[in-house]
């Protein structure tokens, strides 16, 4: 046994955050082609499901907060600042600039509403996942400001309709509270921060198979070339201008920025949202939920190869001495 443990961990080691992406991988297919396995209920659905993403993140959450000191909370600020401000400005910058140069049509058939409600969204736990096996603390730590752009919010914001829209405090606030209570923890023992510290890697697994037993990879399929051009325009178009602000503003080796360049799962939900405030959008709605779920899978794929690529080639906590 602990020889063919020794090749699943070499496996894993050999993939780009084969840790995360290949549990994903198997989550994903095992949602596509036969999801009936995992929905028997009970334990198995609440562990092996979507169902259990928010749960075994929130666990997670906890545990990095407790390795975060108090001293380093101005650098979480400046940090995930700068890559939610990014990912918030490019996606409007390019969703906008569709809209006015192509109108309602949009760009190959992609519409503003899509592209803005793609880049604007980023999968949080993909992003925590990839900066515990790259980044650092304070890495990680910045979801709880990544954690603003969840939603229809700021999509209503950059479609002009912010006038119509209130953000739920509490939600931010429910995110934001593991964290603390983890770092209170991690603040107040030092032998707490150590036990808690194991959890950060023997999750991180359980993340991945969970995100993707909320994957159907059919939706690539669903959607067409459209949707595939929409997950590279948020992987590479977006995660170009929030790495030029990584590194410009926050002066980060750029990691982080390849790590939140994805589409959130829930992003899917946000093009029918904002069609429930204008209820002109709602054709538009229609065609852009399939576009936006391919993106979803796509940048799930795409994240962790350019993060590990852009890691180890420029630097990272885990590989410093690649650093230029």
């Amino acid at each position: 046994m602990d020889e063919y443990s020794e090749k699943i961990l070499r496996l894993l080691g050999k993939v780009p955050a084969g840790i995360m992406i290949i549990p994903l991988l198997l989550g994903a297919l095992i949602n596509t082609f036969c999801p009936e396995i995992l929905q028997i209920g009970t334990y198995t659905t609440a562990t092996f499901t979507s169902a259990g993403t928010i749960s075994i993140t929130g666990v997670f959450f906890v545990c990095v907060g407790a390795q975060l000191q108090m001293r380093e909370i101005p650098k979480v600020i400046r940090r995930g600042g700068t890559l939610l401000i990014a990912k918030f400005a490019v996606g409007a910058i390019l969703g906008i600039a569709v809209g006015k140069l192509f109108g309602a049509e949009g760009f190959l058939g992609i519409s503003s509403l899509a592209i803005i409600s793609a880049v604007t969204n980023s999968n949080g736990g993909i992003y925590v996942s990839l900066m515990n096996i790259y980044g650092d603390e304070t890495d990680v730590a910045s979801v709880s400001l990544l954690s603003i752009n969840d939603g229809p919010f700021l999509t209503l914001v950059a479609m002009g309709a912010s006038g119509l829209a209130s953000i739920d405090l509490m939600s931010l606030v429910s995110t934001i509270l593991p964290i603390i209570i983890g770092m209170i923890l991690g603040n107040f023992s030092s032998k707490i921060k150590e036990f808690l510290d194991s959890g950060t890697k023997i999750l991180i697994p359980f993340i991945g198979f969970c995100l993707g037993g909320g994957i159907n990879m059919a939706n690539i399929v669903k959607s067409g070339i459209s949707g595939i051009l929409l997950g590279l325009i948020c992987m590479f178009a977006g995660g170009l201008f929030i790495l030029v602000c990584d590194k410009i503003i926050a002066g980060r080796p750029g990691y982080a920025a390849w790590a939140v360049s994805t589409t959130a799962g829930n992003a899917v939900l946000v093009p029918a949202s904002v069609a429930l405030i204008d209820p002109t959008l709602t054709e538009t709605a229609a065609l852009a939920a399939p576009q936006v779920a391919a993106a979803v899978v796509v940048t799930a794929i795409a994240a962790p190869i350019m993060t590990n690529f852009w890691a180890k080639k420029y630097g990272c906590p885990k590989y410093p001495l690649a650093e230029k």
